[in-house]
C-alpha cells in the first residue's frame, strides 16, 4: 500500500466563502498514481470546512440561511469574550464537518451523480489549508 499527501492553500476574498475543490482533488489523485482506495480531504482549520454536494447556485443559498438559523452571525458567543469574534465560524463547521472520506476506484474519485468536493470557509480573507491525502493500491 502507498500513500501520497499534498496541501492547498486558499485566501478567500470574503469572509464566508464555498470554494469547489474537485477539480484540485481529481488532480491530486491522478497524480498520486493510486487506483483503488480511500482519499481524505480535510480542513486544517477549525473555523472551515470541507463537505460533498451538489455544485447547484439555488443549494448554496439554502445551506447559507441553514448555517445562519443554526450558527447565527451577531450572538454574543461565549468564545468571544477570550477576545475572539468568530464563534459561530466554529459552530459552522461542527455543522459542516471538517472532512470527508472518498473511494477510489479505478483511479477515479467513486461519486454519486452530482456529488462534487467543496472547502466551506466561515472566517476568511487568511491563508487557510486543506491536506489531500490517498492511500491505496
Amino acid at each position: 500500500m502507498k500513500s501520497h499527501t499534498q496541501y492547498l492553500t486558499f485566501n478567500t476574498k470574503k469572509k464566508r466563502e464555498f470554494v469547489n475543490i474537485t477539480h484540485e482533488v481529481e488532480k491530486f489523485l491522478r497524480d498520486s498514481g493510486i487506483k483503488e482506495g480511500m482519499m481524505l480531504v480535510s480542513a486544517m482549520h477549525i473555523t472551515a470546512g470541507v463537505f460533498i454536494n451538489d455544485n447547484e447556485p439555488g443549494l448554496w443559498g439554502d445551506i447559507e440561511e441553514m448555517l445562519e438559523r443554526l450558527a447565527p452571525s451577531g450572538v454574543d458567543y461565549r468564545h468571544h469574550h477570550t477576545g475572539e469574534d468568530n464563534g459561530e465560524a466554529h459552530l459552522r463547521n461542527l455543522l459542516v464537518g471538517h472532512q470527508v472520506i472518498i473511494p477510489v476506484t479505478a483511479g477515479k474519485l467513486d461519486f454519486g451523480p452530482w456529488q462534487e468536493v467543496f472547502y466551506a470557509e466561515f472566517d476568511g480573507q487568511r491563508a487557510k489549508r486543506v491536506i489531500l491525502k490517498a492511500i491505496g493500491e
